[in-house]
């Protein structure tokens, strides 16, 4: 009987857990599935809380993959507002005319000094991260002269933030919406990216 390859043996599976320990780097940093990290690792936290019913803790699941749809649109938008306000208007932006003080700038003042009141460890340094997301669409349509070039239709993007706000509303508040109203988020977002191109 030949001699087996122990080396090689050993070479090959200490290759395959680099392997499989980046490819869980790149899910992780990336948020992209290649099939290494398994939805329990995910969720790994809600286990600990057994008190959680497991009806409640399915719909959790459920609702995580919405919220993460809403994170990144939300954010995203922040992100838009943020670099194309500074490219017409320079870093001093917020602090121009191009924001409404009553409408804009003084709630999310308060909403800024509350969480300095409060001792909580405030969530940015940048003031546009206070904005909810009625006031990031207010921006948007206040300044429709430097956004037109970026959509297509100013009052499309009045319709489709209110409609993506109503709908922000029970995932926000962590009520379950049911599969019909899954497909609304989809669509809105949707219909949103397509007003960009």
């Amino acid at each position: 009987m030949p001699k087996r390859p122990d080396g090689l043996i050993r070479a090959f599976g200490m290759s395959g857990l680099q392997i499989v320990s980046e490819m869980s780097r790149i899910e992780n940093e990336y948020g992209v599935r290649l099939g290494v990290l398994k939805k329990e690792e995910k969720n790994r936290k809600l286990s600990e809380y057994e008190q959680f019913e497991p009806d409640m803790r399915r719909e959790a699941a459920r609702m995580s993959e919405i919220y993460e749809v809403f994170h990144c649109l939300e954010n995203s938008i922040r992100r838009l507002v943020r670099e194309t306000m500074a490219e017409a208007h320079g870093a001093d932006w917020w602090d121009s005319e191009r924001v409404d003080k009553k409408r804009i700038h003084e709630p999310v003042e308060v909403r800024r000094k509350k969480e300095l009141d409060n001792g909580v460890t405030l969530r940015s340094d940048e003031l546009i991260d206070y904005t909810t997301f009625g006031e990031l669409a207010q921006l948007i349509t206040d300044n429709w002269d430097i956004f037109a070039p970026i959509f297509s239709s100013k009052t499309a993007v009045s319709k489709i933030t209110n409609q993506l706000n109503l709908l922000r509303g029970p995932i926000a508040h962590c009520n379950v919406t049911d599969e019909m109203e899954q497909e609304r988020l989809n669509l809105a977002v949707k219909s949103w990216f397509k007003l960009m191109s």
